[in-house]
């Protein structure tokens, strides 16, 4: 588990992520914070389109930055919302996660102060991973 510093700095990046989040559609704005194993953050908001599934989740806008920097392991995320209550990466966000970090600490923060906690595999227990492809 990261320390209260680090934690406290992931925080603070993913809320200033949140903050440049585009979502005029939803006016659900997300930020995330990635720390990698050397202490890195790395960050993403969410981009909604018009076009609905052309849209960008803050998780997945974090995880394609990370990777454009050579960053591929990652020891916990937080991610970041107005909501009352904490919300969890969606399904789609979960299995990008995985795919990277399936021993991912995930942390979400609300304005209001509420957080949640989850280790990535309760929140996803059957991920579809590359051993999945083997037999296809």
């Amino acid at each position: 588990m990261a320390d209260a510093t680090t934690l406290a700095a992931l925080r603070a990046a993913a809320f200033e992520a949140m903050e440049q989040a585009y979502a005029p559609y939803s006016k659900f704005r997300v930020g995330a914070a990635l720390l990698t194993p050397d202490g890195q953050i790395i960050t993403g908001c969410n981009v909604e389109n018009a076009a609905y599934p052309a849209g960008t989740c803050a998780e997945r806008a974090a995880i394609g930055a990370a990777v454009v920097q050579g960053r591929r392991a990652f020891t916990h995320v937080v991610v970041a919302t107005e909501a009352s209550v904490p919300t969890p990466p969606c399904g789609m966000c979960r299995q990008v996660l995985h795919e990277f970090a399936p021993s991912l600490h995930v942390i979400s923060v609300t304005r209001s102060g509420a957080t949640a906690e989850w280790p990535l595999a309760d929140l996803l227990p059957f991920a579809f991973e590359s051993s999945s492809l083997r037999d296809a």
